[in-house]
């Protein structure tokens, strides 16, 4: 008979422990721990680990004898998801989408099989569903006009049974909808704590590799942006996604957290509508505010790229006097720390005072970004609302400003003005260095500034403030 034993497992780290525990002692998360019965069978592991090695192990060969060739992507047809994989999937590829419940994850993946399905008729595509009936998922199909012949969908919680229709469908692409949602049949413990989402995905893991499968594994995160369940999935897969939203759930947006057959910084936006999810191609129209030619204190744009995607952003900010015995500093869409070191180096080099105020920060949009290159414009738009002063409406600001005030180069500089251009503006403040260095100046009235005084004498004008 099969003996039992129990051990209490951290549901964020997957420590294990045999006696209950507040606070987990590898990750210090607190209240994680939750105790899971285990079968324990003499030779079990070590079958299941001889398992997992005959199927797609190796004979060990020196580095030059191993064959290095360039691998077989096959496009998505979806251009924002294939900018992200690096131009498409790859045989064996297991890829882990992750986001909030509700947010489109299911959506994508089934327009993304029918297309998939479209390209390799010859091969079919297997659509798991652990969260939904056969029902539901042919009505979202039809809602969102998905057709194919070689999809194959299944409604499946067992592991056991889902291999099975593995080896009986033969699938060159597989999604599984979501991995938290299958158990394997020779654990006891429940579907998603981690020792269950760990051995199904190492499962998925040998067939995927063994086979040359693409796997898709769907997962949830937390409210805290967190994986649900087990950190270790990110570990065994290959690749990495992260689905979030942007300006109130207008926009959503796919990110690369883990790549190992394409870029990490590369940045995926898509739409959803009745239809299901809509590419977003030009993405200037949602971070940059409506511009209606009329000029406000506070607002000053610039432009941030992402990966290869340059982007149209619009920095607001807000200076009041403050009500407190300590102002507040509040930041949107960028690190709060880089924005105190910048309204330091304006109390510093401009003269602003602001020990009496309150400064808010934000870009319009909900975009998040970590691009220095914006530096400049959040300067310039707190200074010009704390003077009242407003800027120009056709000039982009683009620069890293120093510790010290001055106004550092700027990387693809001519990509960013050319986005500027585009979108109808005339004139650009931009480092002095990279001005010089300019080849071409795309449409615009390129000047360059050397420190951050000479930048607000040229765009602020009209203050009782003295710098």
């Amino acid at each position: 008979m099969a003996r039992l034993k129990t051990v209490h497992r951290c549901q964020e780290c997957g420590y294990s422990a045999p006696k209950p525990m507040g606070q987990c002692p590898d990750c210090s998360a607190w209240n994680t721990m939750i105790e899971e019965v285990v079968e324990a069978r003499p030779g079990a592991a070590a079958g299941a680990a001889a398992r997992r090695m005959t199927d797609f192990s190796s004979e060990a060969v020196a580095l030059k004898d191993a064959p290095a060739e360039a691998e077989a992507r096959t496009s998505t047809d979806i251009g924002e998801f294939d900018r992200l994989l690096g131009g498409g999937v790859v045989p064996g590829q297991v890829l882990l989408l992750a986001g909030p419940p509700g947010i489109g994850k299911s959506t994508l993946m089934l327009q993304a099989a029918a297309r998939l399905c479209a390209q390799k008729t010859q091969r079919p595509v297997l659509y798991v569903s652990g969260e939904e009936s056969l029902r539901q998922v042919s009505s979202r199909a039809q809602r969102l006009g998905v057709r194919g012949d070689s999809l194959f969908l299944l409604c499946e919680t067992d592991l056991g049974k889902i291999l099975a229709a593995v080896a009986r469908v033969k699938p060159w692409l597989m999604v599984m909808d979501s991995v938290q949602t299958v158990f394997h049949p020779e654990l006891t413990s429940s579907p998603g704590t981690v020792a269950q989402v760990r051995e199904c995905a190492a499962e998925l893991l040998r067939v995927a590799k063994a086979t040359d499968t693409v796997v898709f594994l769907l997962g949830h995160v937390t409210k805290d942006g967190m994986l649900a369940g087990p950190k270790v999935l990110e570990h065994i897969v290959d690749t990495v996604l992260y689905f979030d939203t942007e300006r109130h759930d207008l926009l959503r947006v796919l990110r690369a957290q883990k790549n190992r057959f394409g870029p990490t910084d590369e940045l995926g936006l898509f739409e959803m509508g009745e239809k299901g999810l809509k590419e977003v191609n030009d993405a200037s129209r949602f971070f940059l505010a409506d511009r209606d030619g009329k000029t406000q204190p506070g607002r000053v744009p610039s432009v941030t790229i992402e990966g290869s995607r340059s982007m149209l952003v619009e920095v607001q900010s807000l200076v009041v006097h403050t009500k407190y015995p300590l102002p507040r500093r509040m930041a949107t869409g960028m690190d709060l720390n880089r924005v105190l070191v910048l309204l330091a180096a304006m109390e510093k080099h401009l003269r602003l005072r602001l020990e009496d105020r309150d400064v808010f920060v934000s870009l319009a949009g909900g975009l998040r970004i970590k691009d220095p290159a914006v530096d400049l414009a959040v300067c310039l738009a707190v200074m010009s609302s704390a003077r009242e002063a407003p800027v120009p409406a056709d000039w982009i600001m683009l620069g890293e400003v120093g510790l010290l005030g001055e106004v550092g180069r700027v990387p693809h500089l001519e990509l960013r003005l050319k986005e500027a251009a585009k979108a109808g503006f005339h004139r650009a403040l931009v480092p002095a260095r990279c001005a010089k260095e300019l080849s071409r100046k795309p449409g615009l009235e390129v000047t360059g500034v050397a420190d951050l005084r000479s930048a607000a004498e040229l765009i602020i004008k009209g203050s009782d403030l003295d710098i």
